[in-house]
């Protein structure tokens, strides 16, 4: 396998690169690899599972590659023609980034799956893995000889997941799903929706895919204890729209829960939102608690709202919810934000300027916490990166490669399955196996 650049970034610092051999206790894609601080010898949690990914697009992608920054050893298993997101946006030498930020910390593997010799591939993988994902429609797996029966048969204790856009029963069941379809179905176009026309709206941000990503990454390892006990694997169905839901509940539907007593979730959601204006920026401040609101009324000079009847509690404060924003919205429109972020802050009340997107690389909080990363690669150059989320003291989660070009591994991972050369050249020329080669060019 021709080595990869591997980097030890600390708070957004390349502090050293080592070529990525990737030989480690979990075979030829090991998990070894360069560690953070006095992580050097720790390796990740799931150290020692390998997962076979066989999804596209996101949900599917960042759940398994959550697994892989936490250890496990994760193969991204392609089509010939690649993962569509690979295609969706242009790059630099053949990688664009949001493909990137989903898949790093695995190999790739391109393979027909089509073909009798495609298949003979993936069975051999089947009977080295613990964990196998798909997001195929219901009904596709088994058309294509990887339903769970016939990969029981190889590989009894397998965790066999499958992700839906809408589970395998009910008249969406067979239906392609995207991310603005589950927030349409779900409620949450209809809880975004426009004050003043009612038009439903959607999150500018993909959140039910990476609610299932969430959802599907923590059953996995939920699934992986549960065989640590009873040595018997199982079949976790995840479905995006049930993910969503359940996400959406507890805040945006809890007067839908008592049955025969159901109120219009939308009572009370209408007035204005935590987005406030100040003299020259947008900030956002939330006082909850009884103590939250002195200080959020202490901070604005207004000490005569503490004891005001309409505010005095939390309920009485959520019953006039409307009424409350909107003088906190003339307040806060005094202030320039500088002044009175600092006395909100003083006073215990949770609050923060509302950020763009460049302000955020150069916010101290990121900066000092180490959110943001930088990684040197050779075929891709310097590359920005949040850290994994979870950080663990013994077992550390960590980047330690980037997202691989369509099939760069193929001749490496048909090498471990026990592939000669000469097969190898013949499933590549056959074109049952397929890599990408780098195209030098820079980002568009």
């Amino acid at each position: 396998m021709e080595p990869r650049t591997r980097c030890q970034a600390v708070q957004g610092k390349v502090l050293a690169c080592e070529h990525d051999i990737r030989q480690g206790t979990s075979g030829v894609f090991g998990t070894q690899g360069l560690t953070m601080g006095t992580n050097e010898n720790l390796t990740g949690a799931l150290d020692g599972v390998r997962v076979l990914d066989l999804t596209t697009m996101v949900a599917g992608p960042v759940a398994t590659m959550m697994l892989a920054d936490q250890g496990a050893d994760v193969i991204k298993v392609e089509t010939p023609s690649g993962d569509l997101m690979r295609h969706l946006s242009r790059g630099r030498n053949g990688m664009n980034a949001s493909f990137l930020a989903c898949n790093r910390n695995k190999p790739s593997l391109a393979v027909d799956l089509k073909t009798d010799h495609g298949r003979e591939i993936v069975y051999k993988l089947i009977a080295t893995a613990d964990v196998l994902v798909h997001n195929f429609r219901p009904g596709a797996a088994e058309r294509i000889g990887l339903g769970e029966d016939a990969l029981r048969a190889i590989r009894r204790d397998l965790t066999y997941v499958s992700i839906t856009g809408f589970g395998e029963r009910g008249p969406y069941a067979g239906q392609r799903a995207y991310d603005p379809i589950i927030q349409a179905m779900s409620g949450l176009a209809d809880i975004q929706r426009d004050r003043e026309t009612g038009r439903p709206r959607m999150v500018r941000t993909i959140i039910a895919d990476y609610t299932t990503a969430l959802t599907a990454a923590q059953a996995i390892t939920a699934a992986l204890f549960a065989k640590h006990h009873s040595g018997q694997g199982q079949h976790v169905r995840i479905s995006m729209l049930d993910a969503m839901i359940s996400y959406l509940w507890p805040e945006a539907m809890p007067s839908l829960t008592f049955v025969g007593e159901e109120r219009d979730p939308s009572d009370g959601d209408m007035g204005p939102d935590l987005v406030f204006a100040t003299r020259d920026r947008y900030i956002t401040a939330a006082a909850l608690s009884d103590d939250e609101w002195a200080g959020m009324c202490r901070a604005l000079d207004r000490p005569d709202l503490i004891d005001d009847p309409r505010f005095k509690t939390a309920r009485d404060r959520s019953i006039n919810a409307v009424e409350r924003r909107e003088i906190i919205s003339a307040e806060l429109e005094k202030w320039i934000a500088a002044e009175i972020l600092p006395r909100l802050l003083a006073n215990d009340v949770p609050s923060a300027p509302a950020l763009s997107r460049f302000e955020l690389l150069q916010e101290r909080q990121v900066r000092e916490s180490g959110i943001l990363e930088q990684h040197q690669s050779e075929k891709f150059g310097r590359v920005r990166l949040p850290r994994p989320a979870a950080q663990f003291d013994r077992t550390p989660a960590r980047i330690r490669t980037m997202a691989p070009l369509l099939g760069e591994d193929s001749t490496a991972i048909l090498a471990e399955l026990g592939y000669g050369a000469d097969e190898i050249a013949r499933l590549e020329r056959e074109q049952i196996v397929s890599k990408q080669s780098v195209t030098r060019s820079r980002s568009g």
